[in-house]
């Protein structure tokens, strides 16, 4: 019997066009559209974990949870947003999101942007072309099978 654990998963979104918004704004909706936050979600602290990487990823810096968590304090701070999910074990589950989306490598427990690429990059690379096609794939081959019977 096949099991309904999935190898791998990707939700994807289409908002409006990105006009103007500040730098958060804009990653919480690419945290939207691959299907990291829920709309309507206000637990967002997968886009503070994104906006710390981003910010050491330009300092070419691997980075522990426990920076990536003060990190995200400064974060919050400027947005006068609540210190909420700052929890160490709330943040390396959410890394582990970004990790099986690919977007975040991890080694000797530091955490990078993926080979320190930018996101739009790592997306084009990691998602794009390869998750994408893989999964489009097998639906295809689900759907073959059916059609056979």
């Amino acid at each position: 019997m096949a099991r309904d654990i999935p190898l791998n998963e990707i939700i994807l979104r289409r908002y409006e066009r990105p006009y103007s918004a500040s730098k958060r704004e804009l990653v919480r909706k690419i945290c939207l559209s691959l299907g990291l936050l829920q709309p309507g979600d206000s637990r967002d602290v997968i886009v503070d974990i994104l906006l710390a990487l981003e910010n050491a990823r330009k300092e070419r810096k691997e980075i522990s949870s426990f920076e990536i968590i003060e990190r995200i304090k400064e974060i919050r701070k400027q947005h006068s947003l609540e210190e909420k999910g700052l929890a160490e074990s709330n943040i390396r589950r959410q890394l582990k999101r970004l990790r099986d989306l690919m977007l975040v490598d991890k080694k000797n427990n530091l955490y990078r942007l993926s080979e320190f690429e930018p996101l739009s990059e790592i997306f084009a690379n990691k998602i794009e072309n390869f998750l994408i096609p893989q999964t489009v794939g097998r639906v295809k081959e689900y759907l073959a099978l059916f059609e056979k019977e």
